[in-house]
């Protein structure tokens, strides 16, 4: 089953589009379980469905998949534009609950991106980690977020920064955080793993990424400092590019490593 629509948000002030894939069959008895799944810089709530084979893996694994859109927000209540963190982690999740038959469980509850919405799911699920079991982040981008910060502060203003990074991403990044590119630790990933390490209920983390991604230097030193903390963190990488084909094995892969089937 493929649902296509929009919700009203309060938090939002506006309609927002929405995606859901769920199994086929439906559940006599029980609540299904559910994974988030946030898109990426340039996508929408409903690229998921149409380039990967999520409604195979709603009916393989009985989950359904809730996708939002956000623009190309970084997941963060904007400086300048709307606060789509608060919506994804706050009111997204009521919504669904009232309107599907989700589990309330964080052990039944997944929240999974690729790319930015890699960064999302990280920063969602160490941000809330008495809401979400099981993160899972492909190819994620801005793992470290102040360096990227300090990086366009000083040379944003370039036109070789601009062809590098493109110059909608450099906007981006002064929409979401001000012209002052404000940093916080509430939006660096490593620092909201490690404020939340000591705790017993901590997200269990699987993370890939390709062999020929442009952001494999980052997911690699992200790999290397998260086995230096007490985390359940799996990462895995094998010969792939920064593309669907990619992002479709990782989820079928994320979906096998949390044992949900």
């Amino acid at each position: 089953m493929i649902l296509r629509g929009n919700t009203f948000s309060k938090i939002l002030e506006m309609e927002t589009g929405i995606t859901v894939v769920a199994p086929n069959e439906i559940a006599e008895e029980g609540k299904y379980k559910v994974a988030y799944l946030l898109h990426g810089l340039c996508g929408r709530s409903g690229d998921l469905v149409d380039y990967t084979m999520l409604p195979a893996f709603a009916n393989d694994y009985n989950i359904i998949f809730i996708m939002p859109e956000v623009a190309r927000s970084f997941y963060t209540d904007m400086k300048y534009g709307l606060k789509y963190f608060s919506y994804i982690s706050e009111e997204l999740p009521a919504i669904c609950k009232s309107i599907f038959n989700i589990s309330s469980q964080r052990e039944d509850t997944i929240i999974m991106g690729a790319s930015m919405g890699g960064y999302g799911a990280l920063k969602c699920a160490l941000s809330k980690p008495e809401q979400y079991g099981y993160c899972c982040a492909f190819s994620s981008a801005c793992l470290y977020l102040k360096e990227g910060l300090d990086m366009q502060r000083l040379y944003g203003h370039t036109e070789e920064f601009k062809q590098a990074y493109g110059e909608q991403t450099v906007n981006d990044f002064y929409a979401a955080f001000g012209p002052e590119l404000e940093w916080s630790s509430k939006y660096e990933i490593m620092d909201l793993a490690k404020k939340i390490n000591h705790k017993k209920k901590k997200p269990i983390i699987y993370a890939t990424c390709g062999t020929e991604d442009y952001l494999r230097e980052c997911n690699i030193r992200f790999k290397e400092d998260m086995r230096m903390l007490d985390f359940d963190f799996t990462f895995e990488e094998w010969e792939g590019k920064h593309d669907w084909y990619f992002f479709n094995e990782s989820i079928r892969k994320a979906l096998k490593n949390v044992s949900l089937k």
